[in-house]
């Protein structure tokens, strides 16, 4: 929910998970700079991310995966989209797809970024992951991303024979801004058209530009991804118009005002995150326009916090809960 003119929130944190709050502070401890985000800070934070992509040894996870790196058209004479493509080797014929959205703010990573969960659903439901190398944000503003994931999309349709997917059994996902991506590009091909969505797995998904909720205010500061990151992701996708009452539904999805007619969504996030609040107002919005929805949140889970700390209780929770709304969604198929 967004805060009424006047009103404000008292700033006291949502205590943390036991183990989430020793990795939390071993974090903080390391820190030398807590400077807010800045564009000054943007080429450091690109150049870990690309060092960790570096580190990445073996996409194939020791020969279980074949790996093709493509190059798809763009939308609307756009540049060539790379797509990375993993399908288990011992997957059937005809299988599913997860489209995966990488996170990021808008303004970081790549298609081959926080893979190691994707792979392990694509593997576990012998589906084929789809990973999208959009284009990034403050070089390439909003339609840039969305647009992207909605050719690269249109494009795997067009060649299920040719990568052996089912184009009726697409599942788009992604973490924190792929995440909203995810969303946005349900609603594109609602309203859009494109091969029909069996469902959006949204990871902590980012989907209001406003990133002025009772929980953005109430986290700021206390957690890795604060209110000053996500502003700085928002106006990095939208300028100017960020906060403005004309924001499309595909750039922000909280924005849209008709949530009908969409596919069976599983969404998550922690309760000591900025994102929290945001998250259940469109779980709940989706209930209230007569869809389906299930929504978790974890208590004392930060952002991403199944990634920064995957051994924690809560993260194998995550994961766990994750798989079966999958398993149900695929077994109803």
């Amino acid at each position: 929910m967004n805060l009424e003119p006047g009103k404000s929130v008292p700033a006291v944190p949502v205590p943390l998970d036991g183990e989430l709050q020793i990795a939390f502070d071993a974090y903080r401890a390391e820190q030398q700079d807590s400077a807010p985000m800045s564009l000054e800070m943007l080429p450091g934070i690109r150049a870990e991310g690309a060092a960790a992509v570096a580190a990445i040894e073996d996409l194939s996870q020791g020969g279980r995966f074949t790996v093709s790196r493509l190059s798809v058209p763009g939308l609307d004479g756009a540049p060539e989209i790379p797509l990375l493509v993993c399908t288990p080797k011992d997957a059937p014929a005809s299988r599913p797809v997860l489209y995966f959205l990488h996170g990021g703010g808008f303004f970081c990573n790549d298609h081959h970024s926080g893979l190691d969960q994707p792979l392990g659903m694509a593997e576990r439901f012998g589906a084929t992951l789809i990973s999208v190398g959009y284009r990034l944000a403050p070089e390439h503003p909003y339609p840039a991303q969305i647009d992207d994931a909605y050719a690269g999309l249109l494009w795997a349709a067009d060649h299920a024979d040719e990568l052996g997917i089912d184009p009726e059994r697409i599942v788009v996902t992604g973490l924190s801004a792929g995440a909203g991506l995810s969303a946005a590009l349900a609603l594109t091909v609602r309203d859009k058209g494109g091969p029909s969505l069996l469902g959006q797995l949204l990871m902590c998904p980012m989907l209001d530009d406003r990133n002025d909720s009772a929980s953005a205010l109430q986290m700021d500061g206390f957690e890795f991804w604060d209110r000053g990151y996500n502003g700085f992701g928002w106006n990095s996708l939208l300028g100017d118009l960020q906060g403005a009452s004309d924001v499309p539904q595909y750039a922000a999805p909280a924005r849209a005002t008709d949530l009908t007619g969409l596919p069976p969504a599983f969404l998550d996030v922690g309760s000591a995150e900025c994102l929290r609040d945001e998250v259940i107002a469109y779980a709940s919005r989706i209930w209230q326009a007569g869809g389906s929805a299930e929504l978790h949140v974890w208590a004392g889970g930060i952002h991403a916090f199944d990634l920064d700390v995957p051994e924690a209780r809560i993260s194998r929770a995550a994961v766990a809960a994750r798989h079966s709304w999958l398993e149900r969604l695929l077994a109803t198929d």
